[in-house]
């Protein structure tokens, strides 16, 4: 029998990619980038269990395609995480990863010229030196887990992740966050649909059975504790916004019907922008002034996520990418850095101006050696 008939008839081609470790080892964390991700993921986890009553703000590019601006985003949100600190968490929003709708540019992982030539290898290369990068500032990086193989060869680096709305639902996605080492958010489909999410984060916190590969590449079957910090993140829909009072209220009703305690965070851009990057403003001011409110349901609302980068706006990927302009998105259109301090700025002040609930002091975590290394 010819096993080419009925085996890999549409396979081009089959690439030996290095595993996880190897990766790790080609591209090691630092001391100072893992005492960073466990800070994060402490900090993070506190707010989402809400002991620690500052407002979490995961704020960067829609997507990363530039190194070089992409750090030097980073290093100016890295003095306004330091000069927030009292007030707000602030973690770099460092996506790699992004889902179509049908076809386009899938990330820097997937696609790092820009050209279509998929190079993978060099790609999650890239993804884990940024990564190390920005830790090394004292800056945490929030991510979107999509591929469920990605977060072997990131996930260390990561403090914060959310599962996108075209995956919410998927079951695959809820098994990779059940096991995933950092709190993780699933935002609402994209019809609106919150149920889904609530739906998503009550199989996630469940242990589960699946098949995997070891960080050695091997291939293995995982199972899981369960994720204990997974919350939702409204973002809007089809059907217009979904930040007020009223679409909170009715989460947080549908959180407690299925047995949590609800944690809320708003996506301030996507549906709840209606795709405007400047309305992601008033939908951060909105929020913590709901928040403000301290009626009961309103509590649930402990932080949001931007779309920023230096420039305002997005551009189209050109056939040269030298010709791209400098901090300017290639996917959805981001507030440009002014506007984001400014909007930062203001939120520090109305955050200074809840007076039921005063801030939680936060402990370092233990150090890396006493942790035996990083968490995965």
């Amino acid at each position: 029998m010819n096993e080419n008939r009925i085996r890999d008839v549409r396979i081009l081609e089959a690439q030996t990619l290095l595993s996880p470790e190897a990766m790790a080892e080609a591209v090691p964390t630092t001391d100072r980038a893992a005492e960073t991700v466990l800070r994060g993921r402490e900090e993070a986890q506190r707010i989402i269990r809400r002991e620690d009553d500052r407002f979490l703000v995961v704020v960067g590019p829609c997507s990363i395609h530039e190194p070089e601006s992409a750090l030097e985003y980073a290093s100016r949100l890295a003095e306004l995480r330091e000069r927030y600190a009292d007030r707000m968490c602030i973690v770099m929003r460092v996506y790699f990863e992004k889902p179509r709708t049908t076809v386009g540019w899938r990330g820097l992982i997937v696609d790092p010229g820009l050209d279509g030539t998929s190079d993978i290898a060099r790609g999650l290369r890239m993804a884990r030196e940024l990564l190390v990068k920005v830790n090394e500032m004292g800056l945490p990086a929030g991510s979107e887990m999509l591929d469920p193989i990605v977060p072997q060869y990131t996930s260390d680096l990561v403090s914060w992740a959310s599962i996108g709305a075209r995956t919410t639902e998927s079951q695959t996605h809820r098994e990779m966050a059940s096991g995933l080492s950092m709190p993780v958010g699933f935002k609402n489909a994209t019809d609106g649909d919150v149920q889904i999410a609530v739906n998503a984060i009550v199989s996630s916190r469940q242990s589960h059975s699946f098949i995997g590969i070891t960080r050695e590449g091997r291939a293995c079957i995982m199972q899981t504790l369960g994720n204990p910090d997974t919350f939702l993140i409204l973002r809007g829909g089809r059907g217009g916004t979904n930040y007020d009072r009223e679409s909170v209220t009715h989460s947080v009703a549908m959180m407690k019907k299925a047995g949590m305690r609800p944690s809320i965070v708003i996506d301030c851009s996507h549906g709840n922008s209606q795709k405007m990057p400047e309305n992601q403003i008033g939908v951060l001011h909105e929020t913590i002034r709901l928040r403000n409110d301290s009626v009961s349901p309103l509590t649930a609302l402990c932080g949001c996520m931007i779309e920023s980068y230096i420039e305002t706006g997005a551009q189209p990927i050109t056939a040269d990418p030298d010709d791209l302009k400098y901090g300017l998105s290639i996917t959805d259109p981001c507030l440009g850095w002014d506007m984001t301090a400014s909007a930062l700025a203001e939120a520090y002040k109305l955050l200074g101006e809840r007076s039921v609930a005063k801030p939680v002091s936060v402990a370092k975590p233990e150090s890396v050696a006493a942790k035996g290394g990083a968490a995965k």
